[in-house]
């Protein structure tokens, strides 16, 4: 049985063989067969096919970024999605692909290998940005749609958008990348580096061979704290929390939770090892690590010159350590040099690299007017 977290009212896409040969042909090698790919869709689609939004994710949510008919539970990115809104579903037909490799109904690490009837764990492929981004193009192609209206991503899903730019620069008419980075730094890889050492230290991961029973929760909870840490700036914690006590319990030990901080990161990581693969993590986790525009030529301006869109919006927040502003300030520049046509929006929020995901007002605004215009 797959160890998949079933999200409800998801499509699921069954992508053909490679355009004609064999399976999946993975970017870094590697071939994958019987692939499926997650997604959700608003709106109806224009007689032209030409309204098509696509939207990939970060690392870890759903396909489920709004309300649906088929699932009315909040989305990941509800604020944005909808009548009105934004991203108006009114005008546009929006599809969000849950990412490949990941754990909510996509082909992943946590998948059933329907030809060794076992599940793939690290026997999965080394998995590429550009895979996730190439899947997403699969589905638009599924459903008859040959060029997206806009394609848009924040964090990990920014530089999915930026890898099918790339792969795909006749397939798009334009281009939103938020929170995102041409490559990841030292920094960032670091952070990472540890998030994935801590969830492979833990005995139970046993070299990805495990069931959710048996999953290294401990390490993935120690992770996703770490990641937290990473996600948020440090003046926002100290709004929301700076030094509150919780209630202290008639049998508290040393080193138990003492700090409103500590029970938030706790947590919060309880509620997400619940739902997560840790062998997803790992591979979108070094999938992230992997990512350079400069493979595709050269340089990264060389690789930026060769996207084709109308029209860019970049968008940065000034708090962000995980994405510093500068990165995005990168891909600005790199747009200018080669004569794209560009909008770069640095924003105030405090909220970190998390932003975009609790700013409404900031985010909301910036991405009505691009549209708008």
């Amino acid at each position: 049985m797959s160890n998949d977290f079933k999200i409800k009212g998801v499509k699921i896409a069954k992508l053909p063989s490679d355009y004609g040969s064999t399976g999946f042909k993975m970017f870094k090698g590697g071939v994958l067969n019987n692939v499926e790919i997650a997604y959700e869709t608003w709106g109806e689609l224009s007689i032209n096919n030409d309204n098509a939004i696509l939207i990939f994710t970060g690392l870890s949510p759903s396909s489920h970024a709004a309300a649906s008919e088929t699932n009315d539970d909040p989305g990941w990115w509800d604020f944005m999605i909808g009548p009105g809104k934004p991203i108006d579903t009114e005008k546009y037909f929006v599809v969000c692909v849950n990412s490949l490799g990941s754990c909510f109904g996509s082909t992943s690490p946590a998948s059933l290998n329907k030809e060794s009837s076992s599940i793939y764990g690290t026997n999965f492929p080394e998995l590429s940005i550009e895979d996730i981004a190439k899947a997403g193009h699969m589905v638009l192609q599924s459903l008859q749609i040959d060029r997206a209206h806009t394609v848009i991503g924040p964090s990990m899903g920014g530089m999915t958008a930026l890898a099918y730019a790339l792969l795909y620069p006749n397939d798009l008419s334009n281009l939103i990348v938020i929170s995102a980075a041409a490559r990841a730094l030292p920094f960032t890889i670091s952070i990472r580096s540890l998030q994935r050492e801590l969830i492979r230290s833990d005995p139970k991961w046993n070299n990805g061979n495990y069931t959710k029973k048996t999953a290294p929760i401990n390490g993935m909870k120690l992770a996703r704290k770490l990641g937290l840490m990473s996600y948020r700036a440090a003046n926002e914690w100290r709004e929301r929390f700076n030094r509150a006590r919780i209630q202290k319990k008639s049998n508290q030990k040393m080193f138990d939770i003492e700090f409103e901080v500590e029970n938030y990161l706790d947590h919060n990581s309880e509620k997400f090892v619940s739902m997560f693969d840790p062998n997803c993590y790992l591979y979108l986790s070094r999938a992230m690590d992997l990512f350079d525009v400069a493979e595709h030529g050269g340089t990264v301006n060389a690789g930026l010159a060769k996207i084709h869109t109308e029209k860019n919006l970049i968008v940065g927040v000034k708090s962000d350590i995980l994405f510093p502003l500068d990165q995005q300030k990168e891909l600005a520049d790199g747009f200018a040099k080669a004569k794209k046509n560009f909008q770069f929006e640095q924003l105030d929020s405090i909220q970190g690299h998390d932003s975009f995901l609790v700013d409404e007002d900031r985010f909301s605004k910036v991405i009505r007017d691009f549209f708008r215009n």
